[in-house]
Order: structure tokens, then C-alpha cells, then sequence
């Protein structure tokens, strides 16, 4: 008698139980909140608006990105790095904080690239140049190259901050073609941007989308495309590799990431939205007009990306003694 009592108290406790878990609200059943560790109006805080847009529709949810901007991003994404795995806390990463800043700063940074976050997908690329004010007196990077080597440190470069896309960049870019600049590092890559468009810097490695604003009147003057191949938007203008320092080679991405320890069920949900978002009709054309372009990478392949810069990373910040730039 005990023994069957027994049974059906257990049965019926299971049963409740597979009630609750049935009854439990679909995710997502509230709005999502997406870090983004950068400044609001930067290239990356576009890509990820028009995304969380997309997704906001799929879901059924709002997705609302907040700007936590500060040490080139370490200050957002240490923050989000322990927030609450359920699904309604996502970061938005750059490949400059997650493969490049733990090489430069490593007592700041309190998280681990792979291990604390989930990889949901790859978002954009930001096509990045070589710019400089309007007034400016060089028309090429050899012309830089020159002024630079003869007045050495009197030039000064712009960037988002220490750590920064814009602040490695440059770094490099000296380091390859035997310069001394002066780094001006700024709050964030838009008031760098606004800086050298009037003039108050000499220098700047910066994204397309940010540049868009000032291009029609040539307040900035883009004389080179960072990356190894020649832009889509301006075919016709050289890398910096074929204007005089070889091999030179720079890009960024930004992607969205589940905190470590959420359930896989909901990373799931994410990654198919996610999937879903980037694949909609027009949507390449909104980041072109944008000054980016579209970079709809899957969690795998992501993955494989992440340790690749990784390693391409740390061999540059070593060779260009970045662990010690400020």
C-alpha cells in the first residue's frame, strides 16, 4: 500500500513538474537587451541597430541596444561577461575587444574570448581607410609616408581610444612603414571622426560609415583602403599595401554573442533568428548605403574566425610592441 502511495506521489510530483516546465512563457517572453561596448553612431552601433531591428520582428520582442562605451570596449564587455545567462542579456562584439585587446591589456581584461561567450552570428564588416583633413597637404600614403618621416611625432592620429580598431590600425601602420605618429586617442571613434574632419588632427584610420558625413564636401579626404584587396566602394582607391607599405592589412567585423551558460535551447532560438535576419531582402543594400558590408557568418564558422585573428593578433601586438602603447 506504502509502496504504491509512493508511485503515484511520484507520479503526480512529475507530472506537475512537466506542467510547470509546459507552462513556463516561450522565450522570449520579455524584451532583450543587447551591450554594445562601443559609441553610439559608430560603425559597429549601425550594423547592430539595423540587426536588432530585424530581430525584434522575428522574435516578437524589442531589442534594446545600450552603448557602454570606454577603454577601447574592455569596460562593456567585462561587464556583460557576467550578466545573467538566460538569453535577455547579448553582447555585441567586435574582433578588436575579443582578439586583440586581451594581447594589449591584459590586466583589464576579466574575461575569456571563448570560454564566456557563445558565438550566435556574424553581423557586418567595417570597411575601413586611411583618412585625413580636407586642407591636408598629402594626396597619397607615400606623400605621408614622406611628411611623417620628416617631421617625426609632429603628425597626429586619431582613434576611438586606447585598444581601440582605429588605435591598432594605426599602430601598425606605423610599425610597417617606419613613422612616429602621435597617437590623439578620444571617448569614442565618432568625436575622433568630427575632430579630424575639422581639421584638429591630421590622421585618421576610419570606418566608412563614419566618414559617409563628411565625403560630400571633402572635409575628410580618404586616401587609402586598409584592407588587403581593394574596396567595393571605391574600386579605383589603392590599399595601403600597394601605396607603399607591403603587406599591410587591417579589418573588422562585429558579431553577437549569448553569455557563457545559457541554455542551449535559447541559443538556439537566437542563432535561427539571427539566421533569419540576416537573410532579409534588402538588407546588404541598408549596410552598403551605410558604409558596410554585409558579413552573415554562422556560429561555426565564427568561431574558426575568432581563433584565427587570435592568432594573427598576438603575433602583430608583439611585433609591434602594442602591450605597452597607450
Amino acid at each position: 500500500m506504502v509502496q504504491k502511495l509512493l508511485s503515484t506521489f511520484i507520479a503526480a510530483a512529475c507530472g506537475l513538474n512537466a506542467f510547470a516546465a509546459f507552462g513556463q512563457d516561450a522565450y522570449p517572453s520579455r524584451p532583450i537587451q543587447v551591450v554594445l561596448p562601443l559609441q553610439a553612431g559608430s560603425a559597429s552601433d549601425i550594423a547592430v541597430r539595423v540587426v536588432a531591428e530585424k530581430l525584434a520582428e522575428i522574435l516578437g520582442q524589442g531589442l534594446a541596444v545600450e552603448n557602454v562605451a570606454g577603454v577601447g570596449g574592455l569596460i562593456g564587455t567585462n561587464r556583460v561577461a557576467t550578466a545573467r545567462a538566460d538569453g535577455y542579456t547579448i553582447a555585441a562584439l567586435n574582433n578588436s575587444i575579443l582578439t586583440i585587446l586581451p594581447h594589449m591589456q591584459r590586466a583589464q581584461v576579466k574575461f575569456d574570448s571563448f570560454a564566456d561567450f557563445v558565438p550566435i552570428r556574424g553581423l557586418a564588416s567595417i570597411p575601413t581607410y586611411l583618412g585625413v583633413p580636407k586642407d591636408f597637404p598629402v594626396a597619397s600614403v607615400k606623400e605621408l609616408i614622406a611628411l611623417a618621416r620628416a617631421k617625426p611625432g609632429e603628425l597626429n592620429y586619431a582613434t576611438g581610444g586606447p585598444g581601440s580598431p582605429q588605435h591598432l590600425a594605426g599602430e601598425m601602420f606605423q610599425e610597417m612603414a617606419g613613422v612616429k605618429l602621435t597617437h590623439i586617442p578620444y571617448k569614442g571613434a565618432t568625436a575622433a571622426a568630427a575632430d579630424l574632419a575639422a581639421g584638429r588632427v591630421q590622421v585618421m584610420f576610419i570606418a566608412h560609415s563614419l566618414a559617409l558625413p563628411f565625403l560630400p564636401n571633402e572635409r575628410i579626404r580618404l586616401i587609402a583602403f586598409a584592407g588587403g584587396e581593394r574596396s567595393r566602394a571605391f574600386p579605383n582607391l589603392p590599399t595601403v599595401a600597394e601605396s607603399g607599405v607591403p603587406g599591410y592589412d587591417y579589418a573588422s567585423w562585429i558579431s553577437l554573442f549569448a553569455v557563457k551558460g545559457t541554455p542551449p535551447e535559447v541559443v538556439a532560438r537566437l542563432q535561427a533568428a539571427a539566421a533569419k535576419a540576416m537573410a532579409t531582402p534588402g538588407l546588404a543594400e541598408r549596410f552598403e548605403k551605410s558604409g558596410l558590408e554585409i558579413w552573415d557568418t554562422p556560429a561555426e564558422r565564427l568561431t574558426t574566425v575568432m581563433r584565427e585573428d587570435w592568432v594573427r593578433w598576438e603575433k602583430v601586438v608583439k611585433s609591434a610592441r602594442l602591450g605597452a602603447v597607450q
